[in-house]
């Protein structure tokens, strides 16, 4: 897959920890890739990093450590670093905005200053979010041209890492030989194995545990729903052009679902209570904190420029993430794997054009 461009290859991958992170190291790990781990311990247990046991060098280190992060990419030699290390929650932002900028911005700051100091480092893939857009709660999706923002300071803050990448390409990565550097926004993403708190799918997985009823916050709100193998098949198409040296690649990059992917919050509680019908819900009487109700994305610039297009449909994606838990929670069974397998054959019989060897 993706012509054999991560076969033995050195990589960094921070954030690895997390959700998107562990499952980007499990796909690398399969390719044959030289995977290093950058991030913090998993803070809640259980944790899909830890559930995966994968055989992959694993660092601890927070990336607002500028020295540490130096003295990383000096000991490590990356040739491509896929930067997903965040604060990513938005309602955590709003209790600890200063961890949040400070993650986000200067983490990302800190991580490309020392990238520019290593030739080694051929390529660089900055993963952001769909939210770094000034929300007008407009009906169409955003493209990659239209104006960055955020109300909440995670939104402000993943905006913010899109302007400090602007900075330090046009500032330090002009040379012909430079290292080309691109960044890359993705939907709201679900799958297995994620156990954060404030997301939809683990809170109704701690629900179906300990046999309540989840309070949801904004039933009607409409997101672009996608499966995180989805949003990474775009993160290793883009790394990929980059390594080939296309200069063209190096900038911003949507990488969302279909248009009709587009759901109600409601209609995801529906469909994964039809895997789990023991899970039950009743919407929150509080005042909430202020989170966009509209929101999806303009991914025409990924489909016309890589041929990159989602695999799995709203119902697919559901589905697998709902199968998912249910194995954890039935058997303890850790499928990932296996649905990355599933993934790649749907993938292959629809001809998606990064399946070719």
């Amino acid at each position: 897959m993706f012509c054999n461009i991560y076969k033995n290859k050195r990589i960094l991958v921070t954030g690895h920890t997390g959700f998107k992170g562990s499952w980007l190291s499990l796909w690398l790990d399969s390719l044959g890739a030289q995977v290093t781990g950058v991030g913090l311990a998993p803070k809640i247990a259980p944790s899909h990093w830890d559930l995966l046991s994968l055989k992959v060098k694993s660092l601890e280190l927070d990336i607002r450590d500028a020295a540490g992060i130096k003295q990383t990419i000096s000991n490590e030699n990356p040739e491509i670093v896929f930067h997903l290390a965040a604060q990513p929650l938005v309602r955590r932002s709003y209790r600890d905005p200063l961890d949040t900028w400070s993650t986000n911005v200067m983490g990302t700051a800190n991580i490309l200053d020392a990238c520019r100091e290593h030739s080694s480092v051929r390529a660089i893939v900055v993963i952001t979010t769909d939210k770094c857009y000034e929300n007008v709660e407009w009906v169409w999706g955003y493209r990659e041209t239209d104006r960055l923002g955020g109300h909440d300071p995670y939104s402000a803050s993943k905006a913010g890492a899109e302007l400090v990448v602007s900075s330090f390409r046009a500032a330090f990565f002009q040379r012909q030989t430079s290292t080309l550097i691109a960044t890359a926004r993705a939907g709201n993403v679900i799958g297995g194995g994620d156990f954060s708190e404030d997301r939809l799918i683990p809170d109704l997985v701690r629900a179906i545990q300990a046999a309540e009823s989840v309070e949801i916050r904004s039933p009607n709100a409409t997101r672009p729903w996608q499966h995180v193998l989805d949003c990474l098949s775009g993160y290793l198409v883009l790394g990929k052009k980059l390594l080939e040296r296309d200069t063209t690649s190096a900038s911003a990059w949507n990488f969302g679902p279909n248009e009709r992917d587009n759901r109600e919050v409601q209609e995801v509680l529906k469909k994964f209570q039809g895997k789990c019908p023991s899970l039950d819900w009743f919407t929150s009487q509080e005042d909430q904190l202020h989170e966009a109700n509209l929101l999806h994305l303009d991914s025409s610039k990924a489909r016309k420029g890589f041929s990159w297009h989602p695999v799995w449909s709203f119902e697919e994606a559901v589905n697998a993430t709902a199968e998912w838990y249910k194995a954890w929670l039935n058997d303890g069974n850790v499928i990932s794997s296996q649905q990355l397998n599933d993934y790649i054959e749907v993938a292959k019989e629809k001809k998606i054009t990064w399946t070719d060897l």
